[in-house]
C-alpha cells in the first residue's frame, strides 16, 4: 500500500483536530464511574447513495476541502469466495486487474495515473478486493474510466497468467517464507478452521495456482468482477449531481453479470478443544491460544474489539504487561480480534522467551484470557480503551480515502451504509457487563485451541530439510 500523497494537508487537518484530541486525552475516570467529560462525536456523513440498473451500488460523499477526489472500486469477492483447489485467485487478480484491457496497455493504468499527479492501488482480504484512484478532481472522468473499462473488458491471457503467478510467488517468499515466524498467521488459521474457506492464507496455494487453467482464472474473473457485484465510493471535491451523471456514462455501460453464488461452507459448532503441536524453523517456541468468535457488524463485535484492546493490543495491554514485563516468560505477547464478514477468531500469541517453558507460557496466556471472565475488566481500562477507540475512530475520518473506506465497509461488509457513523456510539455504549458478558459466551474450553511451534528442523513431502 502507498502512502497518502497529501501528507501536508492532512497534517494541517490534524494539527486543526488537536484540541479535540486533547479533550479526548484529558478525560478523567475514577475506577467504577463514567467519563467525566463527554467524548466529542465526530461529525456524520453526508452521503448520496444509489444503484445503477447493472446492479453497481454507488455511494457519493462531497469534501471541497481539497481540489481532489478518491475512487475506491469495492468488488465483495476475497480468499473465502476460492473453492478447494482454486486458492489464491482473488489475490492473483489483484495482479492481473493491472495487466491491461481492451483499450489501456499492460501496467498503463497506474502510469497514467500518476502522470497526472495521483496515484492507485489495490489491496484483497478475506472478505473483498478494492482498486482505488486518487487523482486532481478535474480527472475524475479518467479514474471512472479506466475502472469502466477494465472491469468491461479485462484482457487475461496465458502469457500475462504465468508471469503473475511468478510474481505472487516471489510476493510469498518475501513476506511468508523468508519473515522471522511469517508462517505464524497460516498455521493458526489452518488450525483452528476446519471447513470454512478462512482456513486458507489470502496468498492462497501456490500449488493450486500454477494448477489453475486459463478457463478457471475466466470463469472466476466474469463470476465476480461484473457490476452486481461491486460497490464505487466516490469522496472528494465534485457536485454530486454531475458525477452521478458520469458514473451513468462509464460505469452505466457495463452489463450486468450473472447472479453471484455464494457457496461459502459454514464452520460447524466446536464442541471441544483442540490441542496442536509442530514444528518451524523458527528461532524459539511460539505458543496460541485461540477462540472461535462472531463477525463483524454483530452486537457482541463491539465489546469483543474494546476486550481485545485491553487484553493484547500493545505494550500497556494485560498479555504484554503480565508475561513480557512481570514474569518476563515471553519476548513478546499479542493478539487480535478478527471481526470481519464471517464469524472469525480471537488469539493471543506468545513468542518464548530463551530457557522458558513452552507450557508454562501457554498455561499464563490461557490464564490471562480466563481471568476476564471471572473479574472483567476495570472502569479505567474500559474508559481507556473508548477513548483510544474515540481518537482512532477521528483520526481515521480525516482523508478523502479514510472517509471512503468507512462507507465502503459500511455497505459491503455490514451491508448496511448507516454504520459509517452510528458505530462511534456503538463503541462508547459499551459497558463493564458487555465485556464480561463477551469474554463468557465466547471464551469457552470448546471454542478452545491450544497449539504449541516448536524450533526444529521441517521435512517438506519431497524429502527435503529446511
Amino acid at each position: 500500500m502507498t502512502s497518502d500523497p497529501h501528507d501536508i494537508i492532512a497534517g494541517m487537518r490534524r494539527r486543526l483536530l488537536a484540541p479535540v484530541l486533547a479533550v479526548l486525552a484529558g478525560v478523567v475516570t475514577l475506577a467504577g464511574a463514567q467519563s467525566a467529560t463527554p467524548v466529542p462525536r465526530p461529525a456524520k456523513f453526508d452521503y448520496t447513495m444509489t444503484t445503477l440498473p447493472n446492479g453497481l451500488q454507488v455511494i457519493f460523499l462531497e469534501d471541497h476541502s481539497t481540489p481532489i477526489v478518491h475512487l475506491a472500486m469495492w468488488y465483495h469477492v476475497g480468499s473465502k469466495d476460492e473453492p478447494i483447489g482454486r486458492t489464491g485467485f482473488a489475490h492473483l487478480f489483484e495482479h492481473l486487474m493491472f495487466k491491461g484491457s481492451r483499450n489501456v496497455r499492460p501496467d498503463a493504468h497506474p502510469s497514467l495515473i500518476t502522470s497526472i499527479g495521483g496515484e492507485s492501488n489495490a489491496e484483497t482480504d478475506e472478505d473483498t478486493t478494492v482498486y482505488w484512484e486518487t487523482v486532481p478532481a478535474h480527472y475524475l472522468p479518467l479514474a471512472l474510466w479506466l475502472e469502466a473499462d477494465r472491469m468491461a473488458s479485462l484482457e487475461v491471457s496465458e502469457e500475462k497468467l504465468k508471469t503473475e503467478i511468478e510474481v505472487v510467488k516471489e510476493e510469498r517468499r518475501m513476506k511468508v517464507e523468508n519473515q522471522p515466524f511469517g508462517q505464524l498467521s497460516e498455521i493458526i488459521f489452518d488450525r483452528a478452521f476446519t471447513t470454512h474457506p478462512y482456513k486458507h492464507p489470502t496468498i492462497g496455494s501456490l500449488r493450486d495456482l500454477e494448477a489453475a487453467s486459463i478457463g478457471q482464472v475466466r470463469e472466476f474473473h466474469s463470476t465476480y468482477y461484473v457490476p452486481n457485484n461491486a460497490t464505487a465510493v466516490i469522496v472528494g471535491d465534485f457536485e454530486t449531481k454531475q458525477a452521478q451523471q458520469l458514473v451513468e456514462k462509464y460505469l452505466g455501460r457495463v452489463p450486468k453479470g450473472k447472479p453471484v453464488p455464494r457457496n461459502i461452507p459454514e464452520e460447524p459448532p466446536h464442541t471441544m478443544e483442540s490441542r496442536a503441536s509442530l514444528t518451524q524453523p523458527w528461532p524459539l517456541p511460539v505458543v496460541v491460544v485461540s477462540h472461535h468468535i462472531t463477525r463483524d457488524g454483530h452486537p457482541d463485535a463491539y465489546p469483543l474489539h474494546i476486550l481485545a484492546k485491553i487484553l493484547s493490543d500493545g505494550d500497556s495491554s494485560r498479555l504484554h504487561r503480565t508475561l513480557v514485563y512481570q514474569k518476563q516468560i515471553a519476548l513478546a505477547a499479542f493478539g487480535e480480534a478478527k471481526l470481519i464478514e464471517h464469524p472469525n477468531l480471537f488469539y493471543a500469541v506468545a513468542i518464548v522467551q530463551q530457557g522458558q517453558d513452552p507450557a508454562v507460557v501457554q498455561r499464563a496466556l490461557q490464564a490471562e484470557i480466563d481471568r476476564v471472565k471471572t473479574d472483567g475488566v476495570t472502569a479505567q481500562e474500559l474508559e481507556r480503551a473508548k477513548r483510544q477507540f474515540a481518537r482512532d475512530y477521528i483520526m481515521s475520518r480525516d482523508t478523502v480515502r479514510q472517509k471512503a473506506l468507512h462507507l465502503g465497509h459500511a455497505a459491503v461488509i455490514h451491508d448496511d451504509i448507516t454504520t459509517a457513523d452510528h458505530e462511534f456510539d456503538l463503541f462508547q455504549n459499551v459497558t463493564l457487563a458487555d465485556v464480561r458478558r463477551v469474554a463468557q459466551t465466547y471464551f469457552t474450553p470448546e471454542s478452545r485451541m491450544l497449539l504449541t511451534v516448536m524450533p526444529g528442523t521441517v521435512v517438506d513431502p519431497g524429502g527435503s530439510r529446511r
